[in-house]
């Protein structure tokens, strides 16, 4: 009997953004000898959700007790400040404000304190509206919730840095090589790419706003199915940056995974002020007059998502509304900030958010990924996927090493 082949790689990992690189490094850090290779189809890592990042470190204090997004926010935090220290990567916990602008958010405070604690966080602090101005003087708000744990980083530079460690830890990183063709068998995963087939012992789709699409060419289910929000940022005139001295967020609310415009100083100095949350026309929809009419389709024609419309009607026609009118952009950041003037705000930058939706159109809230004979697919990784993701590497590789060894 001839002897079968062995694949060329051990694993492969499609897509070069944080997370791919993340558990590509947590692959071959765990298993030095494995052969590991990162198909990216872009020109260079980091292109889409990390590269267009506003650069925060969350610290954990949102998310349900118990969940991924709690305890891996909380972990991966940790993990990201300790990398970047190690490797000389500016990383600073300058804390955050979550500020209450009506009785009734100042009520849900004390709740979001006692989430947060149950989470692991410390010195969490309780502020009246004294308390917050001492924090950040150009704030107003009925009272806040001070979070020391939370802080700001360049995520497309810890992206670079944890390239070029893989890459000299033997792992090869192809770019330019978009995934065309899946295909799952008993021994093996055979991949077509742009550059041609590659085949492995077993694959991770960390695949990011084209996670649905990867996971149905090898035969998994449509759902959760991936809706693309963008997010639409200003930025402050730099000679009025000092209104800012870290980050200023709402209390946020609970029907919605998206936070609400906030306040994000970057370890570059530029103050962002935003985003909005509105349908993105293309799944790299980055402007707004980009258009891709297969993805329009493939969202507007989609039952699911037409459940999910019909419910939140208002608050999406609300968004687009902000997105096109600057003036409603400006009352929704003057109720932290009254000092702010229509000259202070600049055009800015934008993301599309990969946001996944289950069958019944409700908003996949945390992390999910599942396994497929040998393939493990991340079916939604939104924020904060970024500060969790040397963390979420470790939990893809032991569902991978635990689905191979069964």
């Amino acid at each position: 009997m001839t002897a079968r082949p062995a694949p060329a790689f051990d694993v492969v990992v499609i897509g070069a953004g944080i997370l791919g690189l993340a558990t590509a490094r947590e692959l071959v850090t765990r298993d030095p000898s494995r052969r590991v290779l990162v198909l990216e189809k872009e020109a260079a890592v980091a292109r889409h959700q990390t590269g267009h990042n506003s650069g925060v470190i969350h610290s954990g204090l949102y998310y349900a007790p118990g969940s991924a997004k709690a305890r891996l926010c909380v972990e991966g935090r940790k993990l990201l400040v300790d990398y970047c220290q190690d490797r000389g990567i500016t990383v600073e916990l300058c804390g955050k404000l979550v500020v209450a602008t009506s009785e009734d958010e100042r009520g849900q405070l004390a709740q979001l304190r006692e989430r947060g604690r149950a989470n692991g966080l410390s010195g969490i602090e309780l502020l009246d509206a004294r308390g917050l101005e001492a924090i950040e003087p150009a704030v107003r708000g009925r009272g806040g919730l001070w979070v020391p744990e939370a802080g700001i980083v360049d995520y497309t530079q810890v992206a670079q840095a944890i390239a070029r460690e893989i890459v000299s830890l033997g792992v090869e990183v192809r770019l330019e090589a978009a995934v065309v063709g899946l295909a799952i068998g008993e021994h093996e995963v055979r991949i077509e790419t742009a550059t041609g087939p590659v085949v492995a012992g077993s694959a991770i789709a960390c695949a990011g706003l084209h996670s649905d699409v990867l996971a149905r060419k090898a035969g998994a289910g449509p759902y959760p199915k991936i809706v693309p929000f963008r997010g639409d940022y200003y930025v402050l005139r730099p000679e009025r940056r000092s209104l800012l001295r870290g980050l200023v967020y709402p209390v946020p609310d609970p029907r919605f995974p998206f936070l609400g415009v906030h306040f994000t100083r970057r370890v570059d100095g530029t103050v962002l002020l935003g985003p909005n949350a509105v349908l993105a026309f293309a799944r790299e929809g980055y402007r707004r007059t980009d258009v891709r009419l297969a993805d329009v389709v493939a969202t507007l024609g989609d039952g699911a998502f037409a459940r999910f419309a019909l419910r939140h009607w208002r608050t999406g026609a609300a968004e687009l509304a902000r997105d096109y009118l600057k003036p409603l952009f400006l009352a929704a950041l003057r109720r932290y900030m009254p000092a702010l003037r229509s000259s202070d705000l600049l055009p800015g930058p934008s993301g599309v958010r990969a946001q996944a939706l289950d069958a019944d159109g409700r908003l996949v809230d945390d992390f999910a990924f599942d396994v497929a004979g040998r393939l493990v697919n991340v079916r939604n990784a939104p924020s904060p996927a970024a500060t969790s993701s040397l963390a979420l590497a470790r939990a893809f590789v032991d569902r991978l090493e635990g689905a191979l060894a069964t």
